[in-house]
């Protein structure tokens, strides 16, 4: 198979040092002691893999099967225990009560709107134990309003070209679309074979994601920039949340 997915494309090409930031912030806040922990949107569990390696119990869940099963291997790889789960995050209904519920890499930004975010929010609430920490991040309105219109990233190597270019939506507030296109080498064929993505995202006022926890019964603690490192302003791209579900 030339192309097996977006996924493992998305997975060789991220840049390493955020699931090393994105483990900081969360061993900042929480220690491997303190139950299990849930990595909701979980990728291709880098992330939970480096988690695990640290000593949590934790599991992953994703919507993409191709994403689980980078999941699998890479956990595999590094010979820990990181239990997979198939599901959605606006119905977790089949899944057991976690001590910490984590989702990056502005997971709830491909949510189609508010009233999506909110329903995911509930969601964690009902699945968080009582004293339970809620910690997650989003892209800002300066990111998708300033930043990313007219963004372009190429990356090529011996084997694959990579082209992301990101647009502006004037008439969808604080949305953006990412055109990703790969060319990919077919050494049956000596050929290279084009594949197209469009990933939409979307954010909202701090306001409103306020609300949404709020609505879902949570708690918010604090929003920081940085990974946690500083006090958000108006040039802040990435928010981070920290909330908790009390009694």
């Amino acid at each position: 198979m030339i192309y097996q997915s977006f996924a493992q494309l998305y997975d060789e090409l991220f840049d390493p040092a955020m699931y090393q930031q994105w483990l900081d912030f969360v061993a900042s806040r929480v220690a491997p002691t303190e139950g299990p922990l849930l990595d909701l949107a979980c990728g291709s569990g880098r992330l939970g893999v480096q988690l695990a390696q640290r000593g949590y119990d934790v599991s992953g869940l994703d919507l993409s099967e191709e994403m689980l099963a980078l999941a699998e291997k890479h956990a595999e790889e590094a010979q820990v225990t990181f239990p997979l789960m198939a599901g959605n995050m606006v119905d977790l209904s089949e899944i057991d009560t976690y001590q910490t519920v984590t989702c990056f890499a502005d997971s709830f930004c491909y949510l189609p709107d508010i009233a999506t975010v909110t329903q995911a929010f509930t969601q964690v609430h009902d699945h968080l134990a009582i004293g339970g920490k809620f910690l997650f991040d989003v892209i800002t309105p300066h990111q998708t309003d300033d930043v990313y219109p007219g963004y372009m990233y190429n990356y090529v190597d011996d084997d694959r070209a990579f082209l992301w270019t990101s647009y502006g939506i004037e008439d969808e507030e604080h949305a953006v679309e990412h055109d990703l296109t790969f060319f990919i080498h077919d050494v049956a064929d000596d050929a290279y074979h084009k594949v197209t993505e469009l990933h939409h995202e979307r954010t909202y006022a701090l306001a409103a994601y306020q609300q949404a926890l709020q609505q879902a019964g949570l708690t918010l603690k604090r929003v920081s920039a940085d990974f946690g490192e500083r006090d958000i302003d108006d040039q802040t791209t990435r928010w981070f949340f920290e909330a908790t579900r009390e009694a």
